[in-house]
């Protein structure tokens, strides 16, 4: 009789729900916090928990049966919630539900896309070091790298297993392989002791876009190239002899080499343009929590996270939250939005954010001009051997009728007249593209026999991409007007201009190098100013790594050439150095925690180049800052052995949810429905971040705690610092004595503005605890509306 007579309420409550005329059936996410069943779940815990989303969706919709039919997604391993296709005022009433953390609209995430390892100092003379990272991490040997991405080419030199023994015991993952032979039975799977595993993960995608087609056609095969890119970057064996159109020949190699790895496809189509609905993703990382992955690397990002209170409503944050709780590490692409501040994406605290760098590898070629000059530009050119001059054609004055001048100058798909460009050199505007192989398409189109390729003074980056005609990207301000060049305004300026280029060469070692990505998004943190993003630098410029034989270089439909290895940039590949030194230390010190490892390498990054000077901005050439690189430039041989370490606990970042104005109900719900009090003095100025930000710094001093552990031998740590501009800066107590590894030692900083502070410019500083052989620096960010006047 009860229930009955709570179907009749729920059916009541239901049609007293305003109906809209034409409702609209969108895909949402509600996010239930964290399972109270464990770290090992039976099916029987996963039956029960996808029962309790169907009878929570079920008390909204009015059935059972209207429940299961809208969710399409139950996260019942360590995640808890669904997702489902609701109306709006449908996921607004389970907003209302106690249990319910959040409800959001579910949106997609981008893609955020050799000689590296030699540039970290792996290598010397193509002999890997004594004293290397590698050596030291064991290459990695057994860690369990997981990757969320467009799927991986099994049949890639990268991942095979020769040399491999069985599979560690702690892979939990079983035989799940849904990678198939592109012949024979399609019962052969193609996974083995190198990649133990690979899932697919297409409802959300499906659910927005439409069906993929049969079941038993969808795989986690890679048809892009990005996500085998990134995989054998964190991962892949070592392969000789590999180059790009005969450029950077050398051995190609993963910062793991010797780890397993684990496939997590989540982002589908048949361009660069892939989509990677937070539905799969979210549902990704609660199958590599349940398979017992050491690492994960997430080489996607870009959807913006306005404010603190949208950390629990964002689905990499959500998963990552999940996966660090359970310790594992979460390394995430910082994004592709630079130069422009306040553009880094994947901010959480408990996600390892990088930030894209060059190496000390340059492809490049010289442009002969008619009038004698020679120009430098970034190539890959591999068929410009004639010395003969060709006629140079301005793009925009190459334009169809019905095309704009701006658009032409872009070399727009469709905007090129052939008759005034055949059998010339084109000139292009590259504009805010990353990857301006389009343009090189159109050149192509038209009849281009060559490409010059413009950066533009908002995106001053230069890359050597496989264009489908020889082509040379050169500086913004070798073009006309107020950043003029003398040496290519002749091709302006001339009537009729001529020139020819040569084939690109491999230069080594480029000087100065690093130098922060033009491209590679920066901060400051606008949901948390006061933790530093992004957390380090690593290789993200003209990096080499296996590619997928379904897709070709560009990933054009016209482009019919094939590659099995690839030349990419972007932060797509910085994230998966990151998670292949990560693995090292992981095999190193498996006891570590996620927050350990990331201080390790954090500490230990580096904020000069190979000139001994700062590093630079490649968009004006500046000397970059703490919002460009965070820490600085990864460097792999001393983060194996950092002396002190900043360790977090997972109560660390539910006391920091507690201090965002999360409700203590929503806390438990994320704490496996534990009981939770939040501390009543809590501070986030002694949030234990490797890094130091204060975004408040009034009249009167600040002062804020770090505490570190020793990881080496007993020793006494002295502190130095540089502080910022403007701030008086005192350190107490100026030493510190560890008689054993891992004891730990609290130290407090005292900030204050004087009266020099300015407070229309950002402050940087830096604090060092060093023993004589170890040094842990942290950065101090002062941002410019932190200081008042005095």
């Amino acid at each position: 009789m009860f229930q009955l007579l709570l179907s009749s309420f729920l059916l009541c409550s239901f049609l007293q729900l305003p109906q809209p005329a034409y409702a609209i059936k969108k895909s949402y996410v509600v996010y239930l916090g964290s399972h109270s069943h464990g770290p090992k779940p039976s099916s029987a815990d996963m039956d029960f928990a996808t029962s309790s989303h169907y009878a929570l969706l079920a008390s909204v919709l009015g059935s059972h049966e209207r429940a299961k039919e809208a969710i399409f997604y139950s996260y019942n391993r360590h995640i808890n919630g669904f997702a489902a296709l609701l109306e709006e005022h449908e996921a607004a009433e389970i907003r209302k539900n106690p249990k319910v953390v959040s409800v959001f609209l579910g949106q997609s995430y981008k893609l955020q896309t050799t000689r590296s390892w030699g540039f970290l100092g792996q290598e010397k003379n193509g002999r890997v070091r004594a004293d290397s990272a590698w050596v030291k991490g064991r290459f990695g040997q057994n860690v369990i790298i997981g990757s969320l991405d467009t799927g991986v080419w099994p049949e890639s030199k990268s991942f095979r297993d020769v040399g491999y023994g069985p599979i560690p015991k702690r892979w939990r993952g079983g035989s799940k392989c849904e990678l198939y032979s592109l012949s024979g039975p399609r019962n052969r799977t193609l996974c083995n002791r190198k990649l133990i595993g690979a899932r697919t993960f297409h409802n959300g995608y499906e659910t927005k876009h439409g069906s993929l087609g049969p079941r038993s056609g969808i795989s986690s095969r890679d048809i892009v190239g990005h996500g085998t890119h990134t995989l054998s970057t964190a991962g892949g064996n070592f392969v000789r002899k590999v180059s790009v159109l005969n450029n950077g020949n050398g051995t190609a190699k993963g910062g793991s080499p010797r780890a397993r790895l684990a496939v997590y496809k989540v982002c589908w189509g048949r361009d660069s343009a892939e989509d990677c609905t937070e539905e799969d993703v979210i549902s990704a990382f609660d199958r590599a929590i349940d398979d017992g992955v050491d690492i994960l690397s997430v080489s996607i990002g870009g959807i913006a996270v306005p404010n603190v209170n949208d950390m629990l409503t964002n689905g990499i944050s959500i998963g990552s939250f999940h996966a660090v709780s359970r310790g594992i590490i979460v390394v995430a692409a910082a994004g592709n939005d630079g130069p422009e501040p306040k553009t880094v994406c994947n901010v959480a605290p408990w996600i390892f954010t990088i930030a894209s760098g060059s190496i000390d590898r340059e492809f490049s070629n010289n442009i002969t001009l008619g009038n004698g000059q020679v120009v430098q530009g970034t190539s890959l050119a591999t068929n410009s051997t004639s010395q003969t001059f060709i006629p140079v054609v301005i793009a925009g004055n190459a334009r169809l009728p019905n095309a704009s001048f701006q658009d032409a100058q872009l070399c727009n798909t469709g905007t090129l007249d052939p008759t005034k460009v055949r059998g010339r050199i084109l000139i292009c505007q590259r504009g805010r593209t990353l990857r301006p192989v389009g343009k090189g398409a159109e050149a192509k189109r038209v009849g281009a026999l060559q490409m010059i390729l413009q950066s533009d003074k908002e995106l001053n980056t230069r890359t050597a991409d496989p264009q489908p005609v020889d082509s040379s990207n050169v500086p913004q301000d070798a073009g006309p007007g107020v950043n003029k060049n003398k040496s290519v305004s002749y091709l302006y300026e001339n009537k009729n201009p001529v020139a020819f280029m040569n084939n690109a060469k491999t230069f080594m070692p480029k000087r100065p190098a690093p130098i922060v990505s033009a491209f590679s998004s920066r901060g400051p943190n606008v949901i948390l100013p006061s933790i530093l993003k992004p957390d380090v630098t690593a290789p993200g410029h003209h990096i080499i790594a296996a590619y997928s034989s379904a897709a070709s270089p560009t990933n054009l439909d016209s482009d019919e050439r094939r590659f099995d290895y690839n030349i990419l940039s972007g932060t797509s590949q910085a994230c998966p150095h990151v998670s292949g030194i990560a693995g090292l230390l992981k095999t190193r010190h498996p006891d570590w925690s996620p927050a350990m490892i990331k201080s390790a390498i954090m500490t230990t990054a580096s904020v000069l180049d190979n000139t001994n000077r700062p590093i630079t901005d490649e968009q004006d050439g500046q000397v970059a800052t703490p919002f460009h690189y965070g820490t600085g430039y990864v460097k792999p041989n001393p983060a194996m052995d950092p002396g002190l370490v900043y360790d977090l606990k997972p109560s660390d970042y539910l006391n920091l949810l507690c201090f965002s104005a999360y409700k203590e109900r929503i806390i438990e719900a994320i704490n496996y429905n534990r009981p939770y009090k939040c501390p009543k003095s809590y501070r986030l100025e002694d949030f234990n971040y490797p890094s130091i930000t204060v975004p408040f710094l009034g009249a009167k001093p600040v002062n804020l705690t770090r505490t570190v552990t020793n990881v080496g031998p007993p020793s006494t740590y002295t502190v130095n610092f540089k502080p910022p501009r403007g701030i008086k800066v005192v350190v107490i107590p100026t030493t510190l004595t560890f008689q054993r590894t891992k004891q730990q030692k609290r130290y407090t900083v005292i900030l204050q503005a004087t009266r020099s502070a300015k407070t229309s410019q950002h402050s940087f500083g830096e604090l060092t605890w060093t023993d004589g052989k170890h040094k842990v620096r942290s950065p101090i960010v002062i941002p410019q509306s932190a200081k008042v006047a005095m």
